[in-house]
């Protein structure tokens, strides 16, 4: 089969495509031929060795966090009712392949009225966005901001909060990730490379700042947004495109406003990844919410759609195509 390697930390350029032999599914397993890669950001910083004080990979490894696609074979013990079942599987790596190898509880049944590479958009923007939206507690007519409005992830939660009765202001880089974020639900959009942006938000929430923030982008930008939370209101941040947004806790104290960080959203999700997964899903399937596929790739230019994410070039979410 054919896979893409990282044989050494570096840019996009250090995925390599190679040939591996086919996984072997063992006792509990099943083996998926992957019909489509999902690619988080995460992925293009473990790549460069960003992430190497905290993640255990170590080149040579095969990226990727899940896919979806079919079961192609099944180990002793498992279901043979699994046999050639559309299914969305997240794994720690080795997604970036024709076929993988895990553990039949892992696997999550695509249902029938949403296609594969929809599934795979959903595969951890889904859930991800389904537990902000759960930690953020949204009430009707709350006024809510949503930072990276445009990414995978914030084009859903933009969608999630619309659909909770609030009222979304969006915020992102440049008139394509502007329009989008209007196209999927907020009812203002503005530009967080221009002077006064913050100033614009707090104007279009009524003068007092936002009840709610949901800040995709974090490092100095996620600290900026946090000026924008009203007094008593929830500062929701998972971005990590820069670092992590920095919030003074005795600040957040004395202005009553709530905080999540990612680290909050991971240990609250903690057990719950399936039934998360399939809370997206259904909510996909049933017309609720839509993924935004903004450019997918061919498992041979997986380099291209890194070097794509990391340009901030790519709207909503990046897939190979295997």
């Amino acid at each position: 089969m054919r896979q893409v390697s990282v044989n050494r930390f570096g840019g996009p350029e250090a995925l390599e495509v190679n040939e591996a032999p086919d996984p072997f599914a063992g006792p509990g397993q099943v083996v998926v031929g992957i019909s489509v890669a999902d690619i988080i950001f995460l992925d293009t910083l473990l790549r460069s060795g960003a992430g190497k004080d905290y993640f255990p990979l170590r080149p040579p490894y095969v990226p990727g966090h899940g896919g979806t696609g079919h079961v192609i074979a099944v180990g002793e013990g498992v279901d043979p009712g699994w046999m050639g079942r559309r299914v969305a599987v997240g794994t720690s790596e080795g997604g970036y392949a024709e076929q993988i190898a895990v553990a039949a509880e892992e696997l999550t049944a695509v249902p029938d009225d949403l296609g594969l590479p929809e599934a795979a958009a959903l595969l951890h923007d889904g859930p991800t966005a389904v537990n902000i939206i759960d930690v953020a507690s949204i009430n009707e007519g709350d006024q809510v901001l949503v930072t990276a409005a445009a990414g995978g992830t914030g084009a859903l939660v933009v969608q999630l909060a619309r659909a909770a009765g609030a009222r979304v202001v969006a915020a992102a880089r440049g008139e394509r990730k502007l329009k989008l974020a209007r196209e999927v639900g907020a009812e203002e959009a503005f530009d967080y490379t221009e002077a006064g942006w913050m100033d614009k938000v707090r104007a279009a929430t009524g003068g007092d700042g936002a009840d709610v923030v949901l800040d995709g982008a974090g490092g100095p930008l996620g600290t900026e947004a946090f000026e924008a939370v009203a007094r008593g209101g929830r500062f929701v941040s998972y971005g990590t495109s820069n670092g992590f947004a920095q919030v003074d806790p005795h600040t957040a104290q004395e202005r009553g406003i709530r905080t999540f960080s990612l680290m909050d959203l991971n240990s609250l999700a903690a057990g719950k990844t399936k039934e998360l997964v399939e809370r997206a899903l259904a909510l996909a399937a049933e017309g609720r919410i839509r993924p935004v596929i903004g450019q997918t790739f061919p498992l041979e230019q997986a380099a291209d759609a890194h070097a794509a994410i990391a340009a901030r070039s790519a709207l909503g979410k990046t897939l190979l195509v295997v």
